[in-house]
């Protein structure tokens, strides 16, 4: 019966979406369960059959977007298989592209929105940031870049900053020359 039913219609599908709407939106924390449930077209008590609390729910909304930044290392890895190099520029495109929306990277938003958030949503914050740099050092490494882990923190810093500047200047800012900057960087750690 799965298969007969999109995932769209599913209530735990719809909650989820739409939390990540509404999180992107308005904020984790001007977003109150009773406006997910009505916007998903579900009541509370079926949300909460779903996600035991607020907190199960932002935690799931991490990892959905989590699965988002694999996909994009697979698009990256697809780009060049078996060629560090230009996966490393694949990549320089697939974050310029992605920093297009200016909302911001969820899992970036969800740290600087709650500082304070209970273990588990600071775990997941953490073990999704730490997995980024990973698979960047590895590329960089890859790539032949003798300073990877110096690289791979240039270009992750380069990308936050980036968010912020997109969000508070737009692409006219100084994150519009993202791209540009990380090609930068890497010819410098080429050398």
């Amino acid at each position: 019966m799965t298969d007969l039913v999109s995932a769209a219609s599913r209530p735990r599908d719809r909650i989820l979406g739409t939390a990540r709407s509404l999180f992107r939106q308005c904020g984790i924390r001007g977003t109150g369960v009773d406006a997910i449930a009505e916007t998903a077209g579900t009541n509370k008590m079926t949300l909460y059959r779903h996600f035991q609390s607020k907190d199960a729910l932002i935690v799931a909304c991490l990892q959905q977007a989590s699965d988002d930044a694999d996909a994009l290392w697979t698009r990256v890895e697809e780009a060049a298989p078996g060629d560090a190099r230009a996966q490393l520029t694949a990549w320089v495109e697939a974050v310029d592209l992605a920093l297009l929306d200016n909302r911001g990277c969820e899992v970036s938003n969800a740290a600087i929105e709650l500082p304070e958030a209970c273990d588990v949503v600071r775990e997941t914050i953490a073990a999704f940031k730490t997995t980024q740099r990973s698979r960047l050092v590895k590329l960089c490494r890859e790539a032949g870049i003798e300073e990877a882990e110096h690289l791979a923190d240039t270009l992750s810093l380069m990308v936050e900053g980036a968010r912020v500047s997109r969000q508070a200047m737009g692409r006219d800012g100084p994150g519009g020359s993202f791209a540009d900057c990380a090609r930068t960087a890497i010819g410098h750690f080429v050398r």
